[in-house]
């Protein structure tokens, strides 16, 4: 089971500019150390190494997405219980009902705004046992 702390968060995310921002945002403004994958793939391979505190999941990527790469993360035994915050521009209730479904805490709806993203996945991981 995962610490009280956040720290380190594995942001899986294909596109290149919302990697720099995110990254900014996190690193920077957060002061989390932040680990990005470009694929589900990808993220695979680097999560049960890196052992992240939380995996933000980009919803749509090309090869497997975000809800497939969720149902594969939780096959890996340590990653089981490992927090998962979904990133997409398809906020309407009943999809980020969906996403909750999947085992996601909440859904961060994209674009982001940089100065405000680490306060936000902050207040959804201090809410995840509420």
């Amino acid at each position: 089971m995962a610490g009280d702390q956040l720290n380190r968060i594995l942001m899986v995310e294909d596109e290149p500019d919302i990697q720099t921002i995110a990254r900014l945002a996190l690193e920077a403004v957060g002061g989390f150390q932040v680990e990005i994958c470009d694929s589900g793939n990808r993220a695979l391979e680097v999560a049960p190494n890196w052992k992240p505190d939380l995996i933000m999941l980009d919803v749509m990527m090309p090869g497997i997405d975000g809800p497939t790469t969720l149902q594969r993360l939780r096959e890996i035994p340590e990653l089981k219980q490992t927090p998962v915050i979904f990133m997409t521009a398809k906020v309407q209730p009943q999809e980020v009902a969906g996403y909750k479904n999947m085992g996601a805490l909440d859904v961060v709806a994209k674009p982001f705004d940089p100065m405000t993203l680490a306060e936000k996945v902050k207040s959804i991981w201090e809410g995840r046992y509420d």
